[in-house]
């Protein structure tokens, strides 16, 4: 049987939506630095002399992007918690599930973020490192003033679009219980017995598509200010 479509039933889930905001913004924020972390370690080991990092470097990025994420979250849910008894003998499956959310997802985006990140610092040339070691400058000094300012305008555009595919992304936490936007839309269509699913969906829709525009809007904005100098220069 067909169920009627009630517009209004949008505007009147969104503030049961909205409160469930600011854990799914956790769940990036968490993934983000841990991912960013683990992102950093890979790029340093991709560009590394010595060939083994290289290789483990390499074939762990092929791995992440050939694993979809909802299989690498049921992996990590369920086979975690055995793991870490098996070898600690603790049990954590009581742990809040965020946490398994963030450590899937922190290795996924740590795949993409050290792409990121090696290609970044490869599009500085090299030659201006070179003559800030020449001025005098130590390496640090020299990644810090010349090559990582430069490096994070480069980098700006691809990591809003990872922050924006890490959102979407989020969404299967409630694949595994966790109760975010999505889950809380789930439950709502749930306990009305499959009614308002549409609506709902809808609703969850214009969230995600308001929250995108911001950061997208906002990541535009902070590299328009920082590419003044760059410009100016030009």
């Amino acid at each position: 049987m067909d169920r009627p479509f009630y517009p209004d039933f949008i505007v009147k889930v969104f503030p049961r939506l909205l409160a469930f905001l600011p854990v799914t913004l956790f769940l990036m924020l968490g993934t983000v630095i841990i991912g960013s972390a683990l992102g950093f370690l890979l790029a340093r080991a991709r560009m590394s002399r010595r060939p083994l990092p290289q290789l483990l470097a390499r074939s762990y990025t092929m791995i992440m992007r050939c694993t979809p994420s909802i299989v690498l979250l049921f992996i990590v849910y369920y086979a975690l918690p055995e793991l870490v008894m098996a070898i600690f003998g603790i049990d954590i499956n009581s742990v809040y599930k965020g946490v398994f959310v963030i450590i899937t997802l922190s290795l996924l985006f740590a795949a993409n973020m050290g792409e990121l990140m090696r290609a970044a610092y490869l599009s500085v040339e090299r030659g201006q490192r070179e003559a800030a070691l020449s001025a005098g400058l130590s390496e640090a000094q020299a990644f810090l003033r010349i090559t990582l300012p430069q490096a994070v305008v480069a980098a700006l555009p691809n990591f809003c679009n990872a922050l924006v595919g890490l959102m979407k992304e989020g969404a299967l936490a409630y694949t595994i219980g966790m109760i975010d936007m999505m889950g809380q839309g789930t439950l709502i269509i749930s306990r009305n017995y499959g009614a308002y699913g549409l609506e709902t969906y809808i609703a969850l829709a214009l969230i995600y598509w308001v929250v995108t525009i911001i950061m997208e809007r906002s990541f535009r904005a902070v590299e328009k200010r920082l590419s003044r100098g760059k410009r100016s220069l030009a």
